[in-house]
């Protein structure tokens, strides 16, 4: 299917002038319902909106100079009329689904615009991969805009991907229809000391007129900060508490708090408007990364501002968070974001707005969701052999390719270890004292290992290092091939005959993840498309998820969604400690580090 664009304002403004002035008919009335007023903040009952051509035409307490004889009415009264909702920041790849079943599971949420940065793809397939996503994304019923990824690898020197984003890819993905922006700008310390490439990447998106995403994962608001600023980022994702909030607005960048599967961000930072009375037209609602169990089940940005709301935030401010200040920081104020003339007719219908049930979703002008159910189709990009064919081991792995050998002569020895903490993407660097067995070390008590596979070029690279904080027993491996952002393969187990196989079993069904115990496979969740996606329907696709969820409880695993956990141990960029196919890696300093120390 190709890609039809959406009429231009200027296409359809004399159209939109004659319904607003009662010369032509509306195509659509949505009558007497609660205007949801997002530039006055106000609540304005029994008002009406006229839609034609896709677009809203009039809005008022009286729309009956609109109709006309085939005019579709739809009765709002007792409910909401609010805009559809905008994730300012998300990975689509992090759904396990195409842009085509991520839309298909989030438009019954009231979901109808999303800004969405593909780097995880092009960490496997490149500039081709981005296209693909972006191909796809522009055929559906919903706004999927596309902001092209900034950083793969995402820490040169520190990491080797399946293909390196460039400049000059940068600057010709900007001409693309549905590219927005840049996508986060992971690598801060190369902002941070003018690396030629990351502000030449920046200088074609400004040059295009377009949105550099921001990305610093650092505690430090200092100098440091203020030189990652004057780079040019204009929003950030990062804060984990609401002094990082506050430095955000202060220095002009957006500050975007996020609710995802596993990151937890907004009550910690939601205080700076709502105890510390910030303006909260800077602040912005996000999800970053939502698995395709947390969309079916709990649902997408109707999940995060009705926890915003939970967290004391007024409604209104909430609902402006999720709409108008996200179109407003893209640059969309004039295409999406509320209920006003000229605008998409991208619109909800809900009787609650704490609660906010989904009772209606219209996009474009089209009712697209009703009930909960969607009432459209999201069409499919013909995804090719090469987005399916992208596991590549070298060889078939061994127990012996996870074995940590132990210096001569060593009873114990001192490790760096990686430690997971429960809903937040920054880990610990943890110290450990362990055992040396038959000439190996073990793991002991909370501490397993982890296994970097390398998966791009067939290398048969495998670097070991060990990970606390799971929780797992008995003989067990979890096994991914979502290993953000590099997405190499990540194995983490209890015992290195297992890892073996949950390796291999991936590499046999081409990419995904799965939890094996005592020889058996308890789970698995195949994601066939760069090892990232499945096209398969997201309830399905959920269902594995859930699946493998518990799987990870049933192995010993009790934190909130670790499978996000495990899947950004490669992620490094953000501290402490991290795993990469070059080593062990502290964030800290952005340096190599031994995995072993000798004993004080």
């Amino acid at each position: 299917m190709e890609y039809t664009p959406f009429p231009s304002w200027p296409d359809v403004a004399p159209k939109l002038i004659a319904v607003a002035a009662g010369r032509e008919a509306a195509d659509t009335i949505i009558q007497g319902g609660i205007w949801v007023n997002v530039h006055s903040r106000e609540l304005l009952p029994d008002h009406s909106v006229a839609i034609a051509a896709g677009r809203i035409a009039f809005v008022g307490p009286d729309a009956s100079h609109c109709a006309g004889p085939d005019t579709e009415i739809i009765d709002a009264r007792g409910r909401y009329i609010l805009p559809g909702l905008c994730d300012a920041h998300m990975h689509v790849e992090s759904g396990m689904l195409t842009p085509a079943e991520f839309a298909r599971a989030v438009i019954p949420h009231g979901t109808t615009s999303m800004f969405t940065d593909p780097h995880e793809i092009a960490n496997v397939l490149g500039l081709d991969g981005v296209r693909m996503m972006h191909d796809e994304a522009m055929m559906q019923p919903v706004n999927i805009f596309t902001q092209m990824p900034s950083c793969a690898p995402s820490a040169p020197g520190l990491e080797t991907t399946g293909y390196e984003i460039t400049a000059k890819d940068v600057a010709e993905a900007m001409s693309w229809p549905g590219i927005i922006g840049l996508g986060e700008m992971m690598n801060f310390p190369g902002v941070v000391h003018g690396d030629p490439k990351m502000l030449a990447e920046i200088a074609a998106t400004q040059r295009a007129g377009k949105t550099v995403g921001g990305h610093y994962a650092s505690p430090d608001l200092g100098p440091d900060f203020a030189a990652y600023v004057a780079g040019g980022p204009a929003d950030d994702h990062e804060g984990t508490c609401e002094a990082d909030a506050i430095a955000r607005v202060r220095q002009g960048m957006r500050s975007m708090m996020r609710l995802g599967s596993a990151w937890y961000d907004v009550e910690s930072q939601i205080t700076a408007v709502t105890k510390k009375g910030l303006d909260p037209r800077n602040f912005i609602l996000c999800t970053d990364d939502c698995h395709s169990g947390t969309l079916v089940n709990d649902g997408h940005m109707n999940r995060v501002v009705r926890h915003a709301i939970a967290c004391g935030c007024d409604p209104l401010i909430a609902l402006q968070m999720a709409t108008i200040n996200t179109a407003t920081h893209f640059g969309l104020e004039r295409e999406i974001g509320s209920v006003t003339p000229g605008r998409r007719a991208d619109i909800i219908l809900s009787s609650d707005l704490n609660e906010l049930p989904i009772d209606m979703v219209i996009a474009r002008g089209k009712v697209i969701a009703k009930d909960g159910a969607i009432t459209v189709d999201c069409p499919h990009l013909n995804w090719p052999d090469k987005a399916r064919n992208t596991i590549h081991l070298g060889h078939e792995l061994t127990s012996t390719d996870f074995e940590i050998k132990a210096p001569d002569g060593a009873n114990k020895v001192q490790a760096n270890v990686i430690g997971v903490v429960e809903n937040q993407a920054p880990t610990k660097a943890l110290k450990a004292e362990l055992p040396i067995i038959g000439g190996l070390v073990e793991g002991e008590g909370e501490v397993c290992q982890i296994a970097l596979v390398e998966r791009h070029r067939a290398t048969g690279g495998v670097t070991n290092a060990f990970v606390s904080g799971f929780g797992y027993q008995g003989k067990m491996a979890m096994a991914s091939t979502v290993a953000h952002d590099s997405h190499h393969m990540i194995v983490v187990g209890t015992n290195r005959e297992q890892m073996a196989l949950a390796a291999n079993r991936l590499a046999e069904v081409g990419g995904g993840i799965t939890i094996l115990r005592d020889g058996q496979e308890l789970a698995l969740v195949e994601l066939p498309i760069a090892g990232l996606m499945s096209d398969s329907p997201a309830a399905e696709v959920a269902a594995k998820a859930d699946k493998m969820m518990q799987a990870m409880q049933d192995c010993g695993c009790h934190l909130n969604n670790a499978y996000m956990q495990h899947s950004l141990l490669a992620l490094v960029v953000i501290p402490e400690l991290r795993i990469s196919d070059l080593g062990l890696v502290d964030v800290r300093t952005f340096e190599k580090i031994d995995l072993l120390e000798p004993l004080a």
